[in-house]
């Protein structure tokens, strides 16, 4: 994908752009949410394997949500992996839910008042239809315990509309054609949802307020972390566009990238109605036209289609009368509006193998040779102007790729449709599946109320850990500066920090400098971050107190700390990093200028730099980087390359 330009916020105001966060974070407790299974992921073998097939049900006013009934098109087979110590017959279906996990409520409660949060009286759990399979009752249990809370973000306040608590879905192990494929481990561990309301205004604030609210979730120090324990839903919309939802962002590093090219697909998309508009063709004006042409392509020479054919599937060709060139409409870097058709295909008739629409709007490549397209208007009596589409493979599922191609079609003369989307990659989404609406919510009648006491939220509300950007001010008066305040945000490091300095005697500055500088080289550095973590970087950072090691040691040693009993001090002096003595610096920097002669044109900042590299070659981390840089500064000033300051 090409460089995204990102626009201005003057620009993104003119767009009307709009982002709201839904965040879910796994809490820490040891068993799930309704039933006494452990908590945990297992990479060993199944025990057993079921299989199921999902159908929608009615809600509440005997209507179908129109996402269930897109995923009960996709006639999916949804293959379960079952493990005898962590799946129980309540995650199956086959038995009323357990008690609420009462963990699991506190830590929710906690999260929701450090939110500012309003907390329910009552907890009562409803369900949320999920058709996917994700979730073998075809429903997840959910429930509101917080309402209408806010977080500090620039000088306004960020509104969060509610935090539920709910069980979190199953492992996907693979998709393919009409069969899907879960491991239940994940299968109802507890998690909160944390949703905001639309009130990001660019793609930039989206990431950091993103960032914020993961904060004040890991300030209880009672959420899971490592890789798959938070996911972050964004929902974007511009004006004249409409809320669309993207799924499963693993990293907040992804959403500024993302947030912005669903804002100018949105844009594209609005431009291309207009264009239908231009042309007369409307929802009720458009009259597609479908014919099979799977005798005319019997000889094709295209390698997709007749491997369909040959394995019994059909041909279906869709005429779109004055649609000419709107398929090849870009809508998002490297993406035409055919893409955008072809994702639906791909997840609504489960024909995932590539290509599986051919339109005339593209030649050469994947399509056809110019006979085969002939035929095919011929016998769909295509005129000029029209949009000739071609989709193929097994005969029911092309017809519900035709019937996916004429209902995007008709979905473009409107605009933006409500749709979830799934990120692939630099930016750019696919389709995942219709926007849930309000009918696949109703009440769980296997699951009592649970009454919330003043009293036991004010008992929690009493020892609730101190708000980022409460701490963020007391780091502020230590004397530290808004970037190393941020770094320590930024690597999870504030209750280290906070430890250490009760602990230790350093300058605050000294410290948070340390700690940043290890954790941003050392891989898993969360692990260093509490419990006997703690105990390892005490240790460190006495050696750099005594002047043992200076701060440049730190990563190296700590990351040999992960897998070495041994004394750091020990470590160190056999990894080499022990501090050297003044005449063993002095002779190391005075070696760097042996028959030295710097390069015509060079400058003094290139010197010292080269200078730095020779000394830090040979001597490793066993010197300050500062005071290195200023004893050779002294050096250069000396033979007239610079001012030595």
């Amino acid at each position: 994908m090409s460089q995204i330009d990102f626009l201005s916020d003057e620009e993104y105001a003119a767009l009307g752009f709009r982002s709201g966060l839904e965040i879910h974070q796994q809490l820490d407790t040891k068993r799930k949410l309704f039933c006494n299974c452990p908590v945990g992921l297992t990479d060993r073998e199944p025990d057993m394997q079921i299989l199921r097939h999902m159908r929608p049900t009615l809600s509440e006013l005997g209507e179908y949500d129109g996402t269930a009934l897109m995923e009960f098109r996709t006639r999916k087979e949804v293959v379960y992996q079952l493990f005898s110590d962590r799946t129980c017959t309540y995650e199956m279906d086959d038995t009323p839910p357990f008690p609420l996990n009462r963990e699991a409520v506190e830590i929710a409660i906690e999260i929701a008042l450090l939110l500012n949060c309003r907390i329910v009286d009552e907890i009562h759990v409803t369900r949320k239809q999920y058709l996917d399979g994700s979730i073998p009752t075809g429903f997840q249990r959910t429930a509101v315990i917080g309402v209408e809370g806010w977080v500090p973000f620039r000088g306004r306040r960020v509104r969060i509309s509610m935090l539920t608590l709910e069980e979190d879905a199953c492992r996907e192990v693979s998709d393919v054609g009409h069969t899907i494929t879960f491991k239940t481990d994940r299968l109802s561990t507890p998690l909160v949802e944390v949703i905001t309301y639309p009130d990001l205004r660019t793609p930039e604030e989206v990431a950091e307020v993103n960032r914020l609210l993961g904060d004040v979730m890991r300030a209880t120090g009672r959420v899971r972390r490592g890789i798959g324990t938070v996911r972050q839903d964004v929902n974007v919309s511009i004006e004249g566009g409409t809320r669309v939802e993207i799924k499963g962002v693993p990293k907040i590093g992804y959403h500024r990238a993302l947030t912005h090219v669903e804002a100018m697909r949105q844009k594209a998309l609005l431009e291309l109605a207009a264009e239908c508009a231009k042309r007369g063709l409307t929802r009720e004006s458009l009259q597609p036209k479908r014919i099979d042409v799977t005798q005319q392509l019997a000889t094709t020479s295209n390698a997709a289609v007749r491997a369909a054919l040959d394995n019994g599937g059909a041909a279906l060709a869709l005429v779109l009368p004055g649609c000419a060139g709107l398929f090849g409409h870009e809508v998002q870097p490297g993406r035409s509006f055919a893409d955008e058709v072809a994702g639906r295909i791909r997840v609504v008739a489960c024909i995932d193998s590539k290509p599986n629409l051919l339109h005339t709007d593209r030649d050469g490549g994947d399509s056809l040779d110019s006979g085969d397209w002939r035929a095919v208007r011929e016998e769909a009596g295509a005129a000029e102007g029209d949009l000739v589409a071609l989709v193929f493979g097994p005969p029911r599922d092309a017809k519900t790729a035709a019937e996916e191609v004429e209902e995007r079609m008709l979905e473009a003369t409107e605009g933006v449709p409500n749709e979830t989307r799934q990120a692939i990659g630099g930016g750019v989404t696919d389709f995942e599946r219709v926007l849930p609406g309000p009918d696949r919510m109703y009440p769980d009648t296997d699951t009592p109320p649970t009454c919330l006491t003043p009293e036991q939220v004010e008992s929690i509300r009493e020892h609730l850990p101190e708000r980022p950007w409460e701490r963020d001010e007391r780091y502020l008066a230590l004397g530290l500066s808004p970037q190393t305040v941020a770094g320590l945000r930024a690597n999870g490091l504030g209750g280290l920090f906070d430890e250490m300095m009760e602990r230790l005697d350093l300058p605050p500055r000294t410290l948070a400098h340390a700690l940043i500088n290890a954790c941003g080289h050392i891989v898993d550095s969360h692990r260093l971050c509490s419990g006997e973590g703690s105990e390892r970087w005490a240790e460190a950072l006495e050696l750099l107190k005594k002047g043992a090691v200076c701060v440049e040691a730190l990563p190296d040693l700590m990351q040999a700390g992960l897998t070495n009993d041994a004394p750091l001090a020990d470590i160190a002096a056999e990894m080499g990093l022990t501090l050297l003595k003044e005449d063993e610096i002095d002779k190391a920097c005075d070696a760097a200028f042996d028959g030295w002669s710097p390069l015509p044109g060079l400058s003094p900042e290139g010197a010292l730099r080269f200078a730095a590299g020779l000394v830090v070659y040979k001597i490793g981390r066993r010197w300050p980087g500062a005071d290195l840089a200023a004893r050779l500064a002294r050096k250069l000033k000396a033979m007239g390359m610079g001012d030595g300051d």
